[in-house]
């Protein structure tokens, strides 16, 4: 028996097998192209800690992955999946904040739908009290995301008017909650009555049905002709001149995704008549040490809010491991409200 462990946990590294199953993008194409393949369980590195999933989170960027639009930064794991919970079964070096037994979730660039994952410490968090493993694999991209794009980049503040596009999606049930916690009015569009009445109940102060409903003119409505403050659009396309209509002066427009298409003419001048700020990010190519000042406030702001039962991930449906290919068809479906997740150890292994 071979024991590793720093401080008083220890686990037998016997028990680690030599080969995981993993889901492997077999070549680029729709949700069938998902494949679960055995190959051999990562080397931990230093600033590394391998953990033993239980549940990985399916986000939008997987979906791009797999179709070929969304190649892995270098380096990172060619295996689909961005955020993870489970148990750290072993540790590259030692590290005060992590130890082996620790029940925790990451932010991983890629490797997440397997039955264990490489994560960089830095981006290592403890699962919050009072939440499933299920939740916890939830959280960590969606909540980093909203974190730094509506609260670090977009600067919202406690009496302002938040628009999010897509308020039913993992990131937009995310906003909601974080942003009427901190003070904000939240407005949603969404494409259904159900969407928008699943959004109100959670705490949007406004819904909007984009499909029956000029959103520009709702929220001037809404905002008796002010506009609003912030806006988180995952949308472009179409959506980015009508976002500027939308705006309040001195505006803040963020842009996380492209659902509408990138390329798009457009009036600038309301840019500059506002004073409007268009900026955007991506989460995935950014340093651990940058994502690793995010988990750090995410800890010291949010995990008391999660550990209170005031703020808390929406769960849409959850898929075994072995079942990626539905789990990506039911997101692309666009019929979810809040996460889908896969599954990887059940609760009583």
């Amino acid at each position: 028996m071979i024991l590793s462990g720093f401080g008083e946990r220890w686990i037998d590294m016997a028990t680690i097998p030599s080969t995981m199953t993993t889901i492997e993008i077999s070549k680029p194409g729709g949700p069938q192209v998902l494949k679960a393949v055995e190959r051999k369980i990562p080397s931990v590195g230093p600033g590394q800690v391998l953990i033993e999933v239980a549940a990985a989170g399916i986000n939008r960027p997987d979906c791009l992955q797999r179709e070929g639009l969304y190649p892995p930064p270098k380096g990172a794991s060619d295996i689909p999946g961005l955020e993870i919970s489970g148990t750290i079964v072993n540790v590259g070096d030692v590290d005060a904040r992590h130890s082996i037994g620790d029940k925790v979730m990451a932010l991983v660039t890629g490797g997440g739908y397997s039955e264990y994952c490489i994560a960089e410490k830095e981006c290592v968090l403890a699962v919050p009290a009072g939440i499933s493993m299920v939740e916890a694999a939830a959280i960590p991209e969606t909540f980093f995301t909203v974190w730094h794009n509506v609260f670090q980049r977009a600067h919202l503040v406690e009496g302002e008017t938040l628009l999010v596009h897509g308020g039913t999606s993992g990131i937009g049930t995310t906003a909601i909650q974080l942003a009427k916690h901190f003070g904000a009015k939240v407005i949603i569009t969404a494409g259904s009555e159900d969407k928008c009445k699943a959004s109100i109940e959670l705490g949007a102060d406004g819904a909007i049905n984009y499909r029956e409903q000029d959103f520009v003119a709702q929220v001037d409505k809404f905002t008796d002709g002010k506009g609003a403050d912030v806006i988180l659009d995952m949308v472009g396309g179409s959506y980015t001149q009508r976002n500027y209509s939308a705006a309040a002066m001195d505006g803040r427009i963020v842009q996380i995704a492209f659902l509408g298409g990138s390329k798009v003419q457009v009036d600038f001048m309301p840019l500059m008549l506002k004073r409007l700020v268009h900026t955007g990010s991506t989460m995935r190519a950014r340093s651990v040490e940058f994502k690793g000042i995010i988990a750090r406030e995410l800890e010291n702001q949010v995990w008391p809010l999660i550990e209170a039962g005031k703020v808390k991930p929406v769960i849409d449906k959850v898929y075994a491991l072995n079942e990626a290919a539905e789990a990506h068809e039911r997101i692309e479906d666009s019929a979810h409200i809040g996460k889908i997740v896969l599954q990887v150890k059940s609760p009583s292994e």
